[in-house]
């Protein structure tokens, strides 16, 4: 059995990486900030801190793993947490596993890294593809868009949304692409990749693409939810989000995020990385998705209670 350290694993995607690493019979070893937050693994994986301040600490936690598993990041600057600082951070984690002899890391980046340093989220995620490619150490680098499934924030707030108000507004004329891959495929992915040898860079897209007005309106059809869609300018639809967060406690949408939607970073034209269609699950899923608000801050403060009971 390889021994997997994974970042995150009480969280959003390292939770579904660690739960197919133990259904393969890989041994886990989990790097959390969240050492209070419930564990549903119980004995199954070992906690250790994800301190990145004490980095001799983190190499003494990766000492004898084989594989390092990175899905750590933050989606805006926030007075909490920022981009430059989980750059900071990940170079950290990555020398740490470099100094302890881990074999193989497995990253997740965004697509289109390279290609919008501008947006802070995308420089941030450029740099540590390089810094990473600096360490030596052998990687794949995974480039997923969006992310949908359990405990996701996008596909569910749009729901929310929709539930809510009587129309939504899509910025601009809502044509650019998008192709949300299932959460559970990107761990599948990412425990494949940690048998791969090489360095390797893969877009992690899924099966189905959509118009962001055309995620929408069938979002909305689904949750029976009928909505006239409208075309905002990207300011406007900013600001409304910008009055509602302080509702929600959240930050809804950065301006950031919406500029990287518009521009089409969130689409590739590469092969599906997944089988799961989000139509598929939506459907399956209708009478909850966009029940509650999924709130990215208070994940991120709400460190003793679980995704599931964030508030």
């Amino acid at each position: 059995m390889t021994l997997h350290a994974v970042t995150g694993p009480l969280g959003y995607t390292g939770r579904s990486l660690t739960e197919r690493l133990l259904s393969r019979g890989q041994r886990v070893r989990g790097l959390t900030n969240s050492l209070s937050r419930p564990n549903p693994f119980g004995d199954r994986i070992v906690l250790h801190p994800l301190a990145f301040e004490r980095s001799g600490e983190i190499e003494d936690s990766l000492r004898g793993v084989e594989v390092l598993h990175n899905t750590y990041w933050v989606r805006f600057n926030h007075a909490l947490f920022s981009f430059e600082q989980a750059v900071r951070n990940t170079r950290v984690l990555f020398e740490a596993a470099r100094r302890a002899g881990v074999r193989r890391i497995v990253h997740v980046s965004i697509l289109h890294a390279e290609e919008a340093d501008d947006l802070g989220y995308y420089r941030g995620k450029h740099d540590l593809e390089e810094a990473l490619r600096a360490t030596g150490v052998a990687h794949s680098i995974l480039r997923p868009g969006v992310l949908f499934g359990r405990f996701d924030i996008l596909i569910n707030n749009i729901a929310w949304v929709l539930r809510r108000l009587p129309i939504f507004g899509v910025f601009g004329d809502g044509a650019y692409r998008l192709r949300p891959l299932h959460v559970d495929d990107m761990a599948a992915l990412m425990a494949d990749h940690a048998e791969r040898e090489g360095d390797l860079l893969v877009d992690a897209v899924g099966p189905e693409g959509f118009a962001y007005r055309e995620l929408v309106e069938t979002l909305a059809r689904i949750i029976d939810v009928p909505r006239k869609v409208v075309s905002v300018p990207p300011l406007a639809g900013w600001l409304v989000g910008r009055a509602v967060g302080p509702f929600v406690r959240d930050v809804i949408i950065t301006r950031e995020e919406i500029a990287g939607l518009m521009r089409g970073l969130l689409d590739s034209t590469a092969p599906a990385a997944g089988a799961i269609r989000l139509t598929e699950w939506a459907m399956k899923h209708r009478e909850e998705l966009g029940r509650r608000y999924a709130s990215e801050v208070g994940r991120r403060t709400q460190r003793s209670v679980a995704y599931a009971d964030v508030r």
